[in-house]
């Protein structure tokens, strides 16, 4: 172990002689410091503004004046996506999929004003987070500063000196291994402190949290272990830096950018012009509300009138436009659901295909297991978007009750001059409308599907250390 740790030291001394290495070094720190800083200033800005924007929906929503509820039904509702505790650590998919829905009746929105929509290109490359800086920088600065550990004792012919002198090859990749995992928590230490105090925010949970350092500590000791094994296969130091420039380009920036584009090529999504004209053809075959022969609704009002025991609509008890508009929502709703399932579907399957290539790519695995720890991937996107969809049903059909029971069907169809004013019911309804309470996954929720991604690091790290162990039979052996 004293040898090891011989070795160690003698590492650790030679990266510090280098001054280059320490200028890389403390601009890394600099750099995530600047990350961890900027990251929190954007997210907690973004998350007053959803407050802000939130709270003045809701009060303009509820300073309507008193109207016909169909009318409350077009004027419809703005909601904001709330930030998840983590997001500032990594956003994930936050500024792809938009933070505000405007809900309304009849209609399924999708998600506006998406950071990337109102930003430079820049923002598509990745921002500049703490989650960032450990995905792409850190495994940069390690190539830099540990390619030569072995290859330039091989060039000096100091590494069979060693050997002869009694070193073990077990204790002389055991010492740079050490060396370059003290780099490696020097240069992950300014973004997890960052991590713990992004992670002191109100709501963060343990079992996350845990994971997520799990998984971001396996992977730059994934590199380290591959530094090492590279540079104990090759002769020459620049040999080993070009391979492991290569491997970092290769596995952090072509494939995560390919990887969805791979999955868009083979399962494509629709776009929202198609489904809109989709929807439309179908609500035309299933029925039309407005159509006083169409066969559904037809037979909807016959329904109707044998429930209550009547023979005319105008003999209901109710407005019998207030339960149309029920029955017409609950079809049009029926019909996103199923074409919002059917495109969810399709980017799961895009999504395997992704996550599918963290097994030629340990930071696609990351970034999976990150951003499902964080709360910020696709299926909290979708959670948000489900509990959304299920606000809005039920508001509109809440107002289309309240046109049934408030509203009576012979002034909701008078024309005379007074007949506005009697279709019009009080505002106070407006304002016991319920809120949208958005209900985040849980920590246990957030840990299970972080797994999966952390399972292919840990798998990765274990091929690793078997291939670096059958390094070690030929080391020096040249």
């Amino acid at each position: 172990m004293r040898t090891t740790l011989l070795i160690a030291r003698d590492e650790l001394r030679l990266m510090i002689r280098n001054k280059v290495a320490l200028i890389a070094v403390v601009l890394m720190t600099l750099l995530t410091l600047t990350a961890v800083a900027s990251a929190w200033s954007h997210q907690q800005h973004a998350a007053d503004l959803r407050a802000r924007h939130q709270s003045e929906a809701e009060q303009a929503f509820d300073a309507q004046p008193d109207r016909h509820p169909h009318r409350v039904v077009h004027y419809g509702h703005f909601i904001y996506r709330p930030l998840s505790p983590l997001a500032a650590f990594d956003p994930g998919v936050d500024a792809f999929t938009g933070s505000s829905l405007f809900l309304e009746g009849h209609r399924q929105n999708t998600a506006n004003f998406g950071d990337v929509r109102q930003s430079s290109m820049l923002v598509r490359f990745g921002q500049l987070t703490p989650a960032f800086i450990l995905q792409t920088v850190a495994p940069l600065l390690l190539i830099f500063l540990g390619y030569g550990v072995l290859s330039r004792e091989t060039e000096r012919g100091t590494l069979r000196l060693l050997l002869l002198q009694g070193a073990r090859r077990s204790q002389v990749v055991g010492g740079k291994l050490i060396a370059l995992g003290a780099v490696t928590l020097l240069a992950g230490l300014p973004a997890m402190i960052g991590f713990a105090l992004i992670a002191g925010k109100p709501g963060a949970s343990a079992l996350p949290m845990m994971i997520t350092a799990l998984g971001y500590g396996a992977y730059l000791a994934l590199w380290a272990i591959i530094i090492v094994f590279v540079s104990a296969c090759v002769r020459r130091s620049r040999t080993a830096l070009i391979g492991l420039i290569g491997f970092w380009a290769v596995t952090v920036i072509l494939l995560p950018r390919v990887a969805p584009d791979i999955a868009n090529a083979v399962v494509p999504l629709e776009s929202r012009l198609q489904t809109d004209i989709a929807i439309g053809r179908d609500l035309r075959r299933a029925g039309d509300s407005h159509d006083a022969n169409d066969p559904h609704f037809a037979a909807f009002r016959q329904s109707v009138l044998d429930r209550y025991g009547v023979d005319r609509i105008e003999d209901l008890p109710v407005n019998y436009k207030g339960l149309q508009a029920i029955e017409g929502e609950r079809l049009t709703s029926e019909l996103f659901d199923q074409y919002a399932r059917r495109a969810h579907a399709a980017q799961l399957r895009q999504n395997r295909i992704v996550q599918t290539a963290g097994l030629f790519s340990p930071a696609i695995a990351l970034r999976s297991m990150s951003m499902a720890a964080a709360g910020t991937d696709l299926a909290a996107h979708q959670r948000f978007l489900d509990q959304a969809e299920a606000y809005r049903f039920d508001l509109v059909q809440r107002l289309n009750r309240l046109q049934a029971e408030s509203v009576s069907y012979a002034n909701d169809t008078a024309s005379d001059a007074g007949a506005d004013r009697r279709k019009r019911i009080a505002a106070d309804h407006w304002r016991q409308m319920p809120q949208f309470l958005y209900r985040p996954a849980s920590a246990s929720d957030l840990a299970r599907a972080a797994l999966p991604g952390l399972l292919v690091l840990v798998a990765w790290l274990s091929l690793a250390g078997l291939l670096l162990t059958a390094a070690l039979r030929r080391l020096g052996g040249r």
